[in-house]
C-alpha cells in the first residue's frame, strides 16, 4: 500500500471529461470485443472520453507478447502521451516479487514454509491478538494461540490486516492513540486481528515477509530484488527509487470525483528512503512486469534465466487456504478504495502470493489462474492452463475503480477471444 494523498494538495481544477459516461453508454460494444483491433478501439475511446486518463495494457502467450495497447495521457488534461515505457506506481503488485524472493530462500533451505518465522520483532515472535474492546473502549489483547508461519504470511492468513479494509484495526489504532503515553508505548503497533491460520484477510503480511527476506539473506530487500530477480530478468525500470530520467516518464495519479470526472493529483515528491517494504512502494513499467509474469507462466524461467523451480511455481498457483474464502474486501476508506469483489459468484482462494479464481471466468481466464493488483488500479493475471499472462496499468484512485474494472474485464475477454481466433 502507498499513503493517502493530502486533500489540501490536490489541484483545484477538476478535469471534466468523464461525465458523459462512455462506458455506461456502450455496454454492447464492451461485451462484444473479440479482436486485438477492437481492444484498441475500446481503450482509445475510453481514454478520449476521459473515463480513464491513460493505459498501457500488454498480453503474452508462451511464445511472447501478442498485444500492446497504449492510449491516453500520463496526466490530464494536456500531459504527455502514454508510452510503452511509462513508469507507474504499482503499490501492492510488489508483493509478487517479495513472494518470489521468499520462495527462492525456501528453495535454498534458508526458510521453511511451515516453521515459525524468525522473531524479528514482538509482532512476529510473541504476537498479540485483538479480542475486542472493554466498556471504556480500551483494547483487550491476548497472546496468539499459535506461532506465525511463512505460509500464513504469504497467504494472508496470519492475522495482520490493513486498516483500509478492516474497521476493527482502524478502531484499535484510534483507541491506542487515546491511551496515556506509557500505555500507548507498551501497546503493540500491529496486533493480529485473529489467530494465525483461522481466517483470511488481506493485510501487511507481505511487508513482514520483506523484512524476513532482508534478515535471512543479509541483503536489504531492494538489493535482494535487484540481484536475484530484476537484473537477471532484465527489469531495468522496476525500483523503489527511480532516476530523474525515469521520473520524467512517470504517470500521474488521478482521483475519481463524485461526478465521474478525474482530478489529477500532484506528483509525489521524491523521498530519501532508507528502508523499503515488501508490501508496496515500488515503481515499474508494463513491459517490465510482464517479463516477470512471463517467467512465472513458463515455470519460473525465461530466456535462459531461472528464478524459481517449476514445482515451486506450481505451488504458488495451488489453493493454500483450504475451505477459507479470499479476495472480498469491504472498504473503511472510500477515498482510497471501493469495496473489492473482482469475480462475484466465483470461489476465490489464495496461493503463495496471488489470488486464485477456482472456477473459469466466462470468456476469460481459466480456473486456478493467479492474479492481484495495486492500489492505483494496476492489475495482472497469469493463466498457466491457457498460457496467457497480461498486465493492465493506469493511475486512478480509489482502488477497484468501476470504470477501470469494466475496461480491464473487457480487455481480458478480448485477449482470450483474439488469441483463440488466431
Amino acid at each position: 500500500m502507498i499513503g493517502n494523498p493530502n486533500r489540501r494538495d490536490i489541484l483545484k481544477t477538476t478535469v471534466k471529461l468523464a461525465a458523459a459516461g462512455y462506458l455506461a453508454a456502450n455496454d454492447a460494444a464492451i461485451a462484444s470485443v473479440q479482436t486485438f483491433g477492437e481492444i484498441d478501439s475500446l481503450l482509445r475511446a475510453a481514454t478520449e472520453a476521459g473515463e480513464i486518463p491513460g493505459v498501457v495494457a500488454l498480453a503474452a502467450t508462451g511464445n511472447g507478447v501478442v498485444y500492446e495497447g497504449i492510449f491516453g495521457r500520463r496526466r490530464l488534461p494536456e500531459g504527455p502521451a502514454m508510452t510503452r515505457d511509462t513508469v507507474f506506481r504499482i503499490a501492492s503488485m510488489v508483493k509478487l516479487m517479495t513472494s518470489v524472493a521468499a520462495l527462492q530462500l525456501v528453495e535454498q533451505d534458508k526458510l521453511s514454509l511451515d516453521a515459525p518465522v524468525p522473531a524479528l520483532a514482538p509482532e512476529l515472535g510473541a504476537p498479540q491478538v485483538l479480542e475486542g474492546f472493554d466498556a471504556a473502549g480500551i483494547p483487550r489483547l491476548r497472546p496468539a494461540r499459535g506461532p506465525i508461519s511463512l505460509r500464513q504470511l504469504l497467504t494472508h492468513t496470519s492475522g495482520f490486516t490493513y486498516r483500509i479494509w478492516d474497521a476493527k484495526a482502524s478502531r484499535y489504532l484510534n483507541a491506542i492513540g487515546r491511551l496515556p503515553a506509557a500505555k500507548r508505548a507498551a501497546a503493540p503497533r500491529s496486533p493480529l486481528m485473529f489467530d494465525p491460520g483461522t481466517r483470511w484477510q488481506y493485510g501487511t503480511s507481505t511487508d513482514w515477509v520483506g523484512r524476513i527476506v532482508t534478515e535471512v539473506s543479509g541483503e536489504p530487500v531492494e538489493i535482494y530484488f535487484r540481484k536475484h530477480i530484476l537484473d537477471p530478468l532484465g527489469m531495468k525500470d522496476t525500483a523503489f527509487v527511480i532516476s530523474p530520467a525515469q521520473r520524467a516518464r512517470e504517470a500521474s495519479v488521478h482521483r475519481r470525483e463524485a461526478d465521474g470526472s478525474l482530478l489529477p493529483l500532484p506528483t509525489e515528491k521524491p523521498a530519501a528512503h532508507e528502508t523499503f517494504t515488501g508490501g508496496g512502494g515500488i515503481y515499474s513499467t508494463a513491459p517490465d512486469y510482464l517479463t516477470l509474469l512471463h517467467a512465472l507462466m513458463r515455470g519460473g524461467a525465461l530466456d535462459g534465466v531461472r528464478i524459481l523451480r517449476p514445482e515451486t511455481v506450481a505451488l504458488m498457483g495451488k489453493n493454500q487456504i483450504g475451505d477459507m474464502e479470499a479476495g472480498v474486501l469491504r472498504t473503511t476508506m472510500p477515498m482510497l478504495s471501493n469495496d473489492v469483489n473482482f469475480f462475484p459468484g466465483i470461489s476465490l482462494k489464495w496461493g503463495l502470493g496471488h489470488m486464485l479464481n477456482m472456477q473459469a471466468v466466462p470468456g476469460g481466464r481459466s480456473a486456478g489462474s493467479m492474479t492481484w493488483a495495486g492500489l492505483y488500479n494496476t492489475y495482472y493475471w497469469i493463466d498457466s492452463a491457457k498460457h496467457i499472462a497480461a498486465v493492465f496499468m493506469t493511475q486512478v484512485l480509489p482502488f477497484a475503480d468501476h470504470a477501470v474494472l469494466r475496461l480491464y474485464h473487457a480487455f481480458e475477454r478480448g485477449i482470450y477471444a483474439a488469441v483463440k481466433a488466431g
